[in-house]
């Protein structure tokens, strides 16, 4: 045996497996890649197909009012969360006032509340009937003619109520940026002269760059992705416009080439994304970590600051929970039956079955990296972990037209050979849906799981190969028990976004199933606000988990520490 080689390949494992090539985990991650990226292949094809009548009236009378009202959203949505989150976040990191700390946390609570919950909430509270308008009347004695009252069903109204929910993105990440930036070059500016704002707008705020515009293209990508708000405050989307036209008239392709078209708009922001970036880096050149210095903010400041960082916890979280917790208690008698208990059921089990595949998935895919991390791996996982950035509804085209073509291909065999019609075996079950959440949200646990797996040194696999276990054996022996609390994070996040997701439980839910989520929908479509409140505030309380998580997490990120930051 060569020794020399042997301790060259062992020294360098990424060498020796790159060198070794194709592999059967880098076929599985491969054959992963090709599954997931099923429906967006599917949409896109049809841009390929002649346009029909559906598609040219559609050109011709609302296709200009859908690209209007998208780009108008995203605009708005982008200033809403990038003024918000990066305002809040640095003064909770950066500043000393009253409140500061429980502010750390409670930023991230909106983040709980489904877009479409909210909406429907400030649209009970402000609408006609609804308590505000009503105290005014009584306390004035007005009619509706002797006052204006601003109109919430408007794209100003649905811009206001993404930005209340969306903005944790930016807060989140732009925060977590902030606390892992070093001291010094923060007071390196203070002794060329620059104050606080000047050290902030010149220094920490292009440091943070990469991190605010991820915030910012995830809270885009869920504004794009969101129905239930704009269908419910008629304002016409790609999003609304690809369900009518599928349901409405009935035109497959015509649908899928909206999705497609609303594609171009994620992939235009993802671009945009790295382009921002160009060839710029963003390195800390030093390792020395210290407690960052707040400045103590008093008097008017000290209230500015309490008061910026309050209406967004307010307006986003405390006042749409009360308001639901108040109409819940109402209603409770009419709604909190045993259909309701039959709800919480299938929202519960679905998206605990959603969560368990994305997390075996997201684990086989890790882990097959990590022990052959081929570039073949490291692509296909990646293509793998996109279907984050497509919105539910082109999720759901993607994977209805090629199940329901299966199920029409296989039907027709089985009618001819057989004599029995087999029905809808993938189109018209939970296979289609669960399928479209483990598109949507592989993602979100793979990123979990790939983290903590990079944490464990090689050393433990290279000692439990010596002892005779196999990769398969040391995966459930060793890096499970270790990952354990990683994977049930993963878990739980795939487990809350299943209970929030809207659009594709709309379109692929077999007949007679209802979750929480589609009875919240359905509930105030037919404008019945109060009595969606049970549904809603269920969602709601659920999201709280993975808040809770992301703020330990948060706080903890900053190298140097090992738990909060005093």
């Amino acid at each position: 045996m060569d020794y020399s080689v042997a301790s060259a390949d062992a020294a360098h494992p990424r060498r020796r497996t790159i060198r070794r090539g194709f592999s059967g985990w880098s076929l599985f991650a491969v054959l992963v890649a090709l599954l997931v990226s099923i429906p967006v292949l599917v949409v896109f094809s049809f841009v390929f197909q002649p346009a029909g009548d559906v598609w040219r009236h559609l050109v011709d009378t609302v296709l200009g009012r859908y690209v209007w009202n998208t780009v108008g959203l995203m605009i708005g949505v982008a200033l809403s969360t990038l003024i918000t989150g990066v305002g809040t976040a640095w003064l909770v990191t950066m500043c000393r006032f009253p409140g500061r700390r429980y502010f750390e946390w409670s930023l991230l609570l909106p983040l709980a509340v489904p877009a479409y919950v909210i909406a429907y909430t400030y649209t009970g509270m402000l609408e006609f009937a609804g308590p505000f308008q009503t105290l005014i009347r009584d306390v004035f004695g007005w009619t509706k003619a002797d006052y204006w009252f601003p109109e919430i069903r408007t794209l100003g109204g649905a811009i206001m109520m993404m930005g209340l929910v969306l903005y944790p993105y930016v807060y989140m990440l732009t925060r977590a940026a902030f606390l892992e930036q070093s001291v010094c070059v923060l007071e390196i500016s203070r002794t060329l002269g620059r104050n606080p704002w000047g050290g902030f707008f010149q220094v920490a705020l292009p440091l943070a760059r990469p991190a605010i515009v991820t915030g910012m293209s995830l809270a885009l990508m869920e504004a794009l992705s969101d129905f239930g708000t704009v269908q419910f405050f008629a304002v016409d989307t790609f999003t609304t416009g690809i369900f009518r036209t599928w349901f409405g008239l009935g035109d497959t392709a015509a649908a899928a080439q909206l999705a497609a078209v609303l594609m171009v708009f994620v992939l235009t922001v993802i671009l945009l994304e790295r382009y921002s970036r160009g060839k710029a880096k963003f390195h800390h050149t030093t390792t020395k970590y210290r407690p960052l210095p707040r400045y103590r903010l008093t008097g008017l400041r000290a209230a500015a600051a309490f008061i910026a960082c309050f209406a967004p916890v307010f307006f986003g979280f405390l006042l749409p929970a009360i308001f639901l917790g108040i109409w819940s208690v109402e209603t409770a008698e009419e709604m909190i039956d045993d259909r309701f208990w039959v709800l919480m059921v299938n929202s519960f089990w679905i998206a605990g079955l959603a969560a368990f595949v994305a997390l075996v998935f997201a684990v086989l895919l890790a882990y097959g990296q990590r022990l052959k991390s081929t570039s073949v791996s490291v692509g296909a996982t990646r293509v793998a972990s996109m279907g984050y950035a497509v919105p539910g509804p082109v999720i759901a085209v993607g994977v209805l037209v090629p199940f329901a073509w299966i199920d029409n291909t296989v039907d027709s065999w089985a009618r001819e050979a057989l004599g029995v019609s087999t029905g809808l075996l993938l189109s018209g079950t939970f296979v289609a849906l669960v399928f479209a959440y483990l598109v949507r949200f592989l993602a979100v646990s793979l990123n979990t799981v790939e983290s903590s797996l990079g944490k464990i040194t090689f050393n433990m696999d290279r000692a439990a190969r010596s002892l005779g276990s196999t990769p398969g054996g040391t995966l459930v022996r060793v890096h499970a028990p270790i990952m354990w609390g990683s994977m049930l994070t993963a878990a739980i996040l795939v487990f809350v976004d299943v209970m929030k997701e809207l659009p594709a439980t709309l379109i692929l839910r077999p007949f007679n199933f209802n979750t929480l989520a589609v009875r919240t929908f359905e509930l105030a479509a037919d404008e019945r606000l109060h009595e969606s409140a049970s549904a809603a505030l269920a969602i709601v309380l659920t999201g709280i988990i993975p808040v809770i998580l992301i703020s330990v997490a948060i706080a903890r990120g900053r190298p140097g520490q090992k738990g909060h930051q005093p």
